[in-house]
């Protein structure tokens, strides 16, 4: 269905488990985006990029992030040809900034214990790489809730691709079915739709910068806790 939410949410029951975004749905990491990449760009004397700008090209991996904002003033293949180079160093700055400035979004924490309450088994499923994204769940007190954790590096396909749905799935021995799918863009819609889960999406996030509300999923909600409300045993 559209997400244009004009009659009233589905409840869903029969949910065993979720898989859970981390960019723009748990944490706000935009401004540690922000710094790592304009210091990237410091490093190859390009002038640095306003926030929106940046956020337009998260959520696919870094290294999708990485080449749209060379190829933003550069073109694809000026900034193909620098993209190893800038990856570097963009890692490398990031490691120094990573969940600086990051921040947990209003109904995240409660959310979590909600889901946990109902017995729902808990996975983080996340384009970050994964050395970045387990310091920073535990450095926010989020790591403890998730049984299981993989970053766009953990698998041989990220998000919008199945694959770590899937594996998820597995993981869990539940039916595609059984496991919902709660991010903020159309990448994880993407990639639950693939996979066979339900998805919710938080109109909160990044999305590439454009809205959610023409996204392919079964409903918005406003916070990670309304989403919890809406699962039934």
């Amino acid at each position: 269905m559209s997400a244009q939410q004009t009659a009233p949410l589905t409840v869903f029951g029969g949910v065993r488990a979720a898989i859970i975004d981390l960019d723009g749905t748990l944490l706000d990491t935009a401004p540690d985006f922000h710094v790592a990449i304009n210091a990237m760009r410091a490093d190859l004397a390009l002038a640095p990029l306003p926030l929106a700008t940046i956020m337009r090209f998260v959520g696919k991996g870094s290294e999708n992030l990485v080449h749209g904002v060379l190829a933003h003033d550069l073109g694809a293949a000026l900034a193909g040809q620098y993209q190893a180079q800038a990856l570097a160093s963009y890692l490398s700055h990031y490691a120094i900034v990573n969940g600086r400035s990051s921040t947990v979004f209003p109904g995240v924490r409660e959310g979590l214990a909600a889901l946990q309450a109902k017995a729902l088994r808990l996975a983080c499923v996340t384009n970050k790489p994964i050395a970045f994204a387990r310091p920073l769940l535990a450095q926010n007190g989020l790591l403890e809730f998730f049984e299981v954790l993989y970053g766009g590096d953990s698998l041989a396909a990220k998000k919008p691709d199945p694959t770590p749905l899937l594996q998820v799935c597995r993981d869990f021995d539940l039916a595609p079915a059984q496991v919902i799918a709660i991010g903020d863009s159309a990448n994880d819609a993407q990639a639950a739709r693939r996979a066979g889960c339900p998805v919710l999406l938080l109109p909160y996030g990044y999305n590439h910068g454009e809205s959610v509300q023409d996204v392919d999923c079964d409903g918005i909600v406003a916070t990670l806790l309304a989403a919890a409300q809406l699962l039934t045993d």
